[in-house]
């Protein structure tokens, strides 16, 4: 179960509306949804959550290219949006960031194991899924957040309630809890 929502920096402080993921395919298609709830081109952070497994943010200024972070890249791997996030930060050459052919446990349609999983040495050597290795800990831009009060270091030690913690640091505590109800 995923959850996940956009925070928009305004003026006042922050919006926060609920995303909605059905509606998200493609990494593309998540940047233009979070460009949608912009204000005046500010910043807008979407944060999406899969029951304490992993957390991804993805940050949007405007049209400047976006940022991310994954807090493990190998349990995101191995979900559908996870998977989103870890392919375009390892720069997979794949064209196809399409949704349609993958079920929400992050398998392919009668695939039995997980995309882009974790390949240890001896399952390489003795012709193991050739899928790439992703690593099992933080996976890119720590520092997306540093000038809204959230430092690379805080980042990268949070666990459990992420969403919630990054909030509190952002002053959107309320908004975000809205959100959730």
């Amino acid at each position: 179960m995923y959850f996940a929502a956009l925070l928009a920096r305004t003026e006042d402080g922050w919006e926060a509306s609920d995303m909605e993921l059905d509606d998200v395919e493609s990494l593309s298609d998540l940047i233009d949804l979070a460009r949608s709830a912009a204000v005046d081109d500010d910043t807008v952070v979407a944060l999406i959550e899969q029951e304490d497994a992993w957390f991804g943010v993805v940050r949007v200024d405007g049209e400047e290219d976006p940022r991310y972070y994954v807090s493990n890249a190998a349990a995101a791997a191995r979900s559908s949006y996870g998977s989103m996030l870890t392919k375009e930060l390892l720069g997979s050459d794949e064209e196809e960031d399409e949704l349609d052919e993958l079920d929400l446990d992050g398998t392919e349609d009668g695939e039995e194991e997980p995309i882009a999983a974790f390949v240890d040495d001896d399952e390489e050597e003795a012709g193991g899924s050739g899928a790439e290795p992703v690593t099992a800990g933080p996976l890119g831009d720590p520092r997306l957040l540093d000038d809204l009060g959230v430092t690379n270091k805080q980042l990268m030690t949070l666990q459990g309630d992420a969403l919630s913690e990054i909030a509190e640091s952002l002053g959107a505590t309320e908004v975000l809890e809205a959100v959730r109800l």
